[in-house]
């Protein structure tokens, strides 16, 4: 039996695989001034840590800019993308890490098997009926008590994003109210502990949100 792919997943794929080469050289750099994101990275090391460590997965990692970042902050991370051009470019930058293609709603991970999740931008191309599948996906693979963080934009509405770096190719990107996020991420028994909301900083259009969670015991 053949099983129809969602459509924002196969819209998503085409977006990240045309634009894959040039984001990775746009973006690759952009945590060196990107203060409160490393913070934020910092402390869910240090959370992993803590607790005594084990596998980290960061679910939409893009070319692995972040997944390297954790990495060097001494986490056991690997990384899973919709997209196999990012999969392929994260390979190459960093061929000491696992990565693989895959999505937020069918995780390829065991139950319990991660002590820790990071979804960096990557829940805003999901649509919001498809967000709590995704979330219990997370609560799924993570061990309890085990951290999460989420990274999206703040808003009420969705960025459609038209011929990026001049590839015929459109997304939509949806912004997020973070009480929202944290209601659907309690009801999968994911717990909001932190929330972070700044302001945009210069080539944002958005106020920018971080919360950490941690999957209940």
């Amino acid at each position: 039996m053949t099983t129809t792919e969602p459509e924002f997943l196969t819209a998503a794929r085409a977006f990240y695989d045309a634009v894959a080469a040039d984001y990775a050289d746009r973006y690759g750099g952009a945590l060196a001034t990107a203060t409160w994101d490393r913070a934020v990275l910092a402390a869910f090391a240090e959370l992993v840590t803590a607790s005594g460590g084990g596998p980290v997965a960061e679910l939409g990692c893009g070319p692995g800019r972040i997944t390297g970042h954790l990495a060097g902050l001494g986490l056991d991370v690997r990384g899973l993308d919709l997209s196999p051009r990012m999969v392929d470019l994260a390979r190459a930058a960093h061929p000491e890490i696992p990565f693989q293609v895959g999505s937020l709603l069918d995780l390829p991970y065991a139950d319990g098997e991660l002590a820790g999740v990071v979804a960096w931008y990557s829940i805003i191309h999901t649509p919001a009926g498809l967000l709590p599948r995704a979330f219990a996906e997370f609560h799924r693979v993570l061990a309890p008590g085990a951290p999460v963080v989420l990274a999206f934009q703040v808003g009420e509405d969705a960025l459609r994003v038209e011929d990026p770096f001049g590839h015929p190719v459109t997304l939509d990107f949806r912004r997020q109210r973070p009480d929202h996020i944290e209601a659907l991420a309690a009801e999968a028994g994911l717990t909001v502990t932190t929330r972070l909301v700044r302001e945009p900083e210069e080539g944002e259009r958005s106020p920018q949100a971080y919360l950490l969670a941690h999957r209940t015991a």
